[in-house]
């Protein structure tokens, strides 16, 4: 069963266990596999060892020096962390979800900033270097829109925009709504 501990180091029992070896044998591993990209590491964990997705992930990003999956400790951290144009973008998008959905909580999940009504997540922002991606969290509901979103970019879960979007308040909460509805 996978570990919801955020830290890398919760899957090491699991490790040592499943893969009947102790740490300190894949940390030996991991130090052969120095220098090599982060997919040939986990495929090599996977393909010799076994090891699951999440086991080889956790241990990979372990010896890069990530001792934990959290990157952000809040949607402030998240901003600070982006441009200041996409921080004022993505601020506005959610203020304008926001104000028509009071009940929606912003939560950092997966490291980007994500709108909930209670457990259920319903609409996220995520930057990149050159541009915003907005997500409905429904592939669903981007086939539903997607005569609405002439000019965009779609993608099977994600529309890209730019960095400087005007933000398009009708469409947002048509796409909030769409989801909510699921």
């Amino acid at each position: 069963m996978a570990t919801k501990d955020p830290l890398r180091e919760s899957h090491f029992p699991a490790i040592e266990k499943r893969y009947g070896e102790k740490m300190k044998y894949w940390f030996a591993v991991m130090a052969k596999l120095e220098g090599k990209k982060y997919p040939e590491q986990v495929a090599h964990l996977r393909e010799n060892y076994g090891f699951s997705q999440a086991h080889a992930n956790a241990l990979v990003m372990y010896s890069r020096g990530s001792v934990s999956a959290h990157r952000f400790t809040g949607t402030a951290d998240y901003f600070k962390a982006v441009t200041p144009q996409q921080a004022k973008t993505m601020r506005l998008i959610f203020k304008t979800i926001q104000s028509k959905y009071p009940k929606m909580e912003l939560v950092i999940a997966w490291n980007q900033p994500i709108l909930r009504l209670g457990e259920k997540y319903v609409f996220g922002v995520s930057a990149t270097k050159g541009y915003l991606l907005i997500a409905p969290w429904s592939a669903e509901v981007i086939e539903e829109m997607r005569p609405k979103l002439e000019g965009y970019k779609v993608n099977k879960k994600t529309i890209q925009i730019p960095s400087d979007w005007e933000v398009d308040s009708k469409l947002l909460l048509q796409m909030v709504k769409a989801t909510l509805s699921k």
